[in-house]
């Protein structure tokens, strides 16, 4: 039973958006997507058009929009984390603002990452890290815009009367097209072109990640935990970190990513090898796939985010993340990261995205 729930989910068409509208409609939700274009990839979802960036245009375009609960799951990226902290900031800012008189908000959901623990883009993993991360450690010194953006949630939730909480995925991967921090499809893309061209499938990442225990958050998973604990009043006013529940050493999962491509895992050479340098220049290959296999016309800059897709696999240190807190307060959910990707791989061939086996 959802007891009347309205949910207002902000940036719908990407990847932790995208999962959490197919979940709550999937669970009778009545629910609102906001995205800049005002097109969301789930039918059920009732489609709102605005840039969060302007004040103006949000305000309007919520008026007369009263959801129960927020999913926030949107965020810009600038050149310098000064200005990733103020329009992030400001962006999170402008939707609770907007919607400060509406008496029906009973919970604001905020999705981060582990970023949080590892720092902007621009310094980031070069701080010392104590793995499993927790979520009771401290902030990183310096500028972080996942902090700015929990001071603006918890000063509005004060001010507002509504509980709140903080979800921290790592890598995601799940069902998203055009998304900036993609990896599962980025890696469908680099097999889909290595089987192409000859092009090794080698694994890009530095030795550390090859070897090290590391984490993924499957979307699903995300979606779940956002649901679970914007309805469960032991979850209220928490940050939580979000994993699938196991841990992987790359120098395994390469060999499962390799067979649900369809592709022959190369040897790893020892060192790292980034995919924004090899995989350069291959979008005409793209565009030869997407003819021969009669594609989605998708080209390949909007399909593989190389540049995050070779941060995470070459950071120098392990990664991942402790969920004995929302274990402790009944969330029990687990998924086999083997299945996150490989359900991935076949959904895209189902689409028509990649090409078949």
């Amino acid at each position: 039973m959802t007891d009347g729930r309205e949910a207002l989910v902000v940036g719908a068409s990407g990847i932790s958006g995208n999962n959490v509208a197919r979940r709550l409609v999937s669970h009778g939700w009545t629910v609102w997507g906001l995205t800049r274009s005002g097109s969301v990839p789930v039918d059920e979802v009732q489609p709102i058009a605005a840039d969060v960036q302007k004040a103006d245009e949000v305000r309007h375009a919520l008026d007369g929009v009263s959801p129960t609960h927020i999913f926030y799951c949107t965020w810009a990226r600038r050149a310098v984390e000064a200005e990733n902290c103020a329009v992030n900031s400001a962006m999170l800012s402008n939707v609770l603002t907007a919607l400060a008189d509406r008496s029906t908000v009973q919970h604001v959901a905020l999705v981060t990452g582990l970023k949080h623990y590892l720092g902007p883009f621009e310094s980031y993993a070069k701080s010392p890290a104590v793995t499993p991360f927790r979520e009771e450690q401290p902030r990183l010194p310096g500028e972080n815009f996942y902090y700015d953006q929990e001071d603006v949630l918890f000063a509005a939730a004060e001010r507002d009367g509504y509980t709140w909480s903080v979800h921290r995925p790592h890598t995601m991967i799940g069902w998203a097209l055009g998304n900036t921090m993609n990896m599962g499809v980025t890696l469908a893309a680099y097999g889909a072109l290595c089987r192409e061209t000859g092009e090794p499938f080698v694994f890009p990442g530095s030795p550390e990640q090859y070897s090290g225990v590391t984490d993924i958050t499957d979307a699903r998973l995300l979606a779940a935990q956002l649901e679970w604990a914007a309805t469960t009043p032991d979850a209220a006013n928490t940050a939580f970190n979000t994993v699938n529940g196991d841990v992987f050493r790359w120098r395994q999962m390469w060999k499962v990513v390799a067979a649900g491509l369809g592709v022959e895992p190369a040897e790893y050479p020892g060192y790292p090898q980034p995919l924004e340098t090899r995989m350069a220049g291959m979008g005409p290959v793209w565009q030869r796939l997407v003819e021969r296999f009669d594609l989605q016309p998708t080209s390949l800059d909007s399909l593989a985010s190389w540049w995050h897709t070779d941060a995470d696999l070459g950071r120098t240190m392990e990664t991942f993340a402790d969920m004995n807190l929302g274990r402790s307060l009944g969330f029990t959910e687990t998924q086999d990261s083997r299945r996150s990707f490989l359900d991935l791989f076949d959904t895209l061939r189902e689409a028509r995205v990649i090409p078949p086996l």
